[in-house]
């Protein structure tokens, strides 16, 4: 690629993601004003310099370079996920973007969210998100799975599996309640206020575990002892046959 056209493909996407915070945020009144002050914009652009050293094998000066966004920011993007135009951080405090991570274009994510993995797998194991989707504030979306273009997911939402294009998501772990614009038959006991509990879910599914585990302890000495009893039975029974 030439000097000419690198410079071109920059210029375009510092104008994209300048252009998404216009879209997505009335509180912008200038780009002069998004260029100083937005820390989501400042984190995007460190990244996509980190990013450039990183494909170049320069992984120290890319890492180095990802910490002190995080420093400035508390934006953590790793250098080697691979990010789209038009990416909105808004706020952007403590949004973590793991290293496999692949972010389409024009994608909007509020502070506190995480798209990381959920071990020490190799490989892909981060998400993938597509064109336009929205991950509200809270949300973690954990794992190599696919968030749909144009999809949502909810405040505080837990999200393990792949989500369809258009489909919206809440809740602990998350459940798609609505996709291409139809609420779907089992969410209609689901909102954003009243959530599953899933630390009271596991209890309950313990709790039930060890009563089972007691019944079938009880069932087993009653069988012991009404072998013991028989044993004994029979003993005496061949004693007395014995004598006579």
């Amino acid at each position: 690629m030439s000097f000419l056209q690198w410079f071109k493909d920059v210029r375009l996407t510092m104008k994209a993601d300048i252009d998404a915070v216009f879209n997505r945020d009335p509180a912008a009144r200038s780009t002069f004003e998004v260029v100083l002050t937005y820390s989501g914009l400042h984190a995007i652009w460190m990244y996509r310099v980190a990013h450039w050293f990183f494909k170049r094998k320069r992984f120290l000066i890319a890492r180095i370079i990802s910490q002190v966004a995080r420093f400035l920011t508390g934006i953590e993007i790793h250098p080697g996920a691979s990010i789209g135009r038009g990416l909105f951080i808004d706020h952007g405090m403590g949004v973590v973007i793991g290293e496999t991570c692949e972010i389409g274009d024009h994608v909007t994510i509020y502070q506190g969210v995480t798209l990381g993995g959920t071990g020490k797998e190799k490989g892909k194991r981060h998400p993938t998100v597509e064109d336009g989707a929205l991950i509200a504030s809270g949300a973690k979306v954990l794992g190599s799975m696919r968030i749909g273009r144009c999809s949502k997911i909810g405040a505080g939402s837990v999200v393990l599996r792949e989500v369809p294009p258009n489909s919206t998501v809440v809740g602990v772990p998350g459940r798609v309640v609505m996709q291409d614009g139809v609420r779907v038959d089992n969410a209609s006991d689901l909102d954003q206020v009243n959530l599953p509990d899933p630390v009271a879910e596991t209890c309950r599914e313990l709790e039930a575990e060890i009563q089972w585990m007691k019944d079938e302890i009880h069932r087993l000495k009653a069988e012991l002892e009404m072998t013991r009893k028989e044993r004994i039975e029979n003993a005496r029974v061949q004693h007395t046959n014995q004598k006579t």
